[in-house]
């Protein structure tokens, strides 16, 4: 299978260091024990991680970009970015109606984990300013979107699966990965409810354990079903025009033949 962005030492070691501080940003209120100092500045943290996110993945994005990202991978990339963003408005403000993510899902398999972390990357900026979307969530978002749509480029197969079995694999790729997004968004909001609601709220003197049940409580009670119709859509539209989509984008890779060399040919006479 095509690899639009190939990823060479210094794409891994970006990727794999913007991954790391991501997992800390989602996952500090239960990697912080109770005595941690870091809890007394949770207000802040939503500021510092999204500076600090915002310049890491420019870090990977441009190091990918030094890997391979020439002409025709950017135009691609700007197209599938584009109509990625454009697809999610028309679910803002409908539980669960999403229709990018199955879209992320196909490329990312198509593409490659590379070229699948910067698009989802780029199409969540990209449709932040579409939508007047901008501000601390936003490089969250973007990060867990490249994770989402790298995951699909990294499914087995590739290759050598396709037809309905690539369809369900795909599909089951789409309708669990909905759920993990909305779960790792969850962890950017919810240590600062406050005393919003007490009994689903982080509580830092409280034990790793009770957090956890905490924060299951408040996932359930406030965006299973936005996941459950996440993860339906996601799976409809993937079994539906997944055909379709595929065979338009491995043409479209065929065609633009992303790793041919570029070759001149020499003077006559």
């Amino acid at each position: 299978m095509t690899r639009v962005v190939p990823l060479g030492p210094r794409s891994l070691t970006a990727l794999a260091l913007v991954s790391a501080v991501g997992v800390i940003a989602f996952g500090w209120p239960f990697l912080a024990p109770p005595t941690s100092q870091v809890s007394a500045h949770a207000q802040d943290a939503p500021w510092l991680f999204a500076g600090l996110l915002v310049l890491l993945v420019a870090v990977v994005a441009a190091t990918i970009s030094e890997s391979g990202l020439g002409p025709k991978a950017v135009a691609m990339l700007g197209v599938l970015a584009a109509t990625g963003a454009a697809l999610r408005p028309l679910g803002a403000g409908t539980a669960g109606l999403e229709p990018m993510f199955f879209l992320m899902v196909l490329s990312g398999r198509v593409l490659g984990p590379g070229f699948g972390f910067v698009l989802g990357s780029v199409t969540m900026f990209a449709s932040a300013l579409l939508t007047g979307g901008v501000g601390p969530w936003m490089p969250f978002q973007m990060l867990a979107m490249g994770w989402f749509t790298m995951g699909a480029g990294l499914l087995p197969g590739a290759g050598r699966l396709q037809g309905r079995m690539e369809l369900v694999l795909l599909a089951a790729y789409g309708f669990l990965a909905a759920f993990a997004y909305g779960t790792v968004m969850n962890l950017a909001g919810w240590p600062f409810m406050g005393a919003l609601a007490s009994n689903v709220a982080f509580d830092p003197h409280a034990a790793v354990s009770a957090n956890l049940a905490r924060f299951i409580a408040y996932c359930a009670a406030t965006s299973l079903g936005w996941d459950l119709g996440r993860a339906l859509v996601t799976v409809a539209l993937t079994v539906t025009l997944g055909p379709v989509i595929l065979r338009a984008l491995r043409r479209a890779t065929r065609r633009a033949a992303f790793e041919a060399p570029v070759t001149f040919d020499a003077p006559a006479g």
